[in-house]
């Protein structure tokens, strides 16, 4: 079954909209409303539609990529503790003439700081690294919680993150935080989470999202419990990014509309609704990258058709590298 455009979607939340891009010529589409450049949370928080994801971005890369960022446009920055270049991104951000509420900063806590304990230290290291005193976005960065005494996982706390959660939740009372959510959860482990009297319920849950990973039950989920989803390696993961370029679709959806095989993914990704993060240190791509704009419904619905009908390619999974006895996805 084919999803409820995006840009209905985001009508249906509220969302800010603002366009980018050239208008369409009469005879390719009948939508006149652009993307949503923002999505409106339920703390009233507005999240830009589009980021610079900065995973795998080297340490003497990422700074630069920032500065070109910035200046592009970008004010969504999506980092994480185990990226290990939080540093040099702080550094970037501080030398700009950016406002820090104008930022969006997303951060990510690592797989061995779920103890109750150890999240606000995590936190401060995040925070000190980035130069702010507090994040627009803290994420459970996977649903499995490391043990300190050399065994692989903590059981009780993996299956169970209600203490972490009520971690984070104190966070944001605190004012060092002011959304949070979680990371690749699926539909059981969300429903297990919410389950619980929560204070503050997940703003988002970041997931890998491509046309050969493009989850349709997890986004209708999501749209029914006013969950916000966010697209990471949204070209296609593990070495698929030149074939989604080259999808038949993709090609003929860019030919007839003037985009790179880039922007169509990435507006189709936003037309979706969900926030999409593409990774680039190449400048030009970078600017590239931002330059989305609503594809006709037709066509979009044909995408949408494409990628939904094929069996979804094995996404990128750790369980057994890390010595897990269960699947992180199941």
């Amino acid at each position: 079954m084919l999803l409820v455009s995006g840009l209905r979607h985001a009508a249906h939340r509220g969302l800010l909209v603002g366009g980018r891009g050239r208008l369409q010529p009469a005879h390719l589409t009948s939508l006149s409303t652009p993307l949503p450049t923002h999505y409106t949370l339920p703390s009233g928080d507005r999240i830009p539609s589009v980021a610079l994801g900065c995973w795998k971005a080297k340490r003497d890369e990422v700074g630069g990529a920032v500065k070109v960022a910035l200046k592009a446009g970008y004010r969504h920055f999506d980092g994480a503790w185990i990226y290990r270049n939080e540093a040099e991104i702080g550094k970037a951000l501080s030398e700009s003439n950016v406002p820090r509420e104008d930022l969006w900063l997303t951060s990510k806590l690592w797989n061995t700081f779920h103890a109750p304990d150890d999240v606000e230290r995590a936190l401060d290291e995040t925070l000190a690294k980035l130069r702010t005193d507090y994040l627009d976005m803290y994420l459970i960065h996977w649903p499995v919680a490391y043990k300190k005494d050399g065994t692989p996982y903590d059981k009780e706390l993996t299956e169970n993150p209600y203490p972490t959660w009520q971690k984070l939740e104190q966070m944001v009372e605190k004012g060092k935080v002011r959304n949070i959510g979680v990371c690749k959860f699926n539909i059981r482990r969300l429903e297990n989470l919410t389950a619980n009297p929560l204070k503050v319920r997940p703003a988002v849950n970041q997931v890998e999202l491509s046309y050969w990973i493009p989850q349709p039950e997890l986004i209708q989920w999501a749209n029914v419990h006013d969950l916000l989803l966010e697209a990471y390696s949204p070209l296609g993961g593990d070495g698929k990014v030149g074939d989604t370029l080259n999808v038949p679709e993709v090609k003929e959806i860019a030919a007839a509309l003037g985009m790179t095989p880039a922007q169509v993914i990435i507006s189709w990704h936003v037309q979706r609704g969900t926030v999409v993060m593409p990774k680039s240190v190449t400048p030009s791509r970078i600017v590239e990258n931002l330059q989305v704009r609503a594809i006709p419904q037709e066509l979009f619905e044909k995408l949408e058709k494409a990628a939904t009908s094929h069996k979804p390619y094995p996404r990128l999974n750790p369980s057994k590298s890390w010595g897990l006895d269960f699947d992180i996805f199941d």
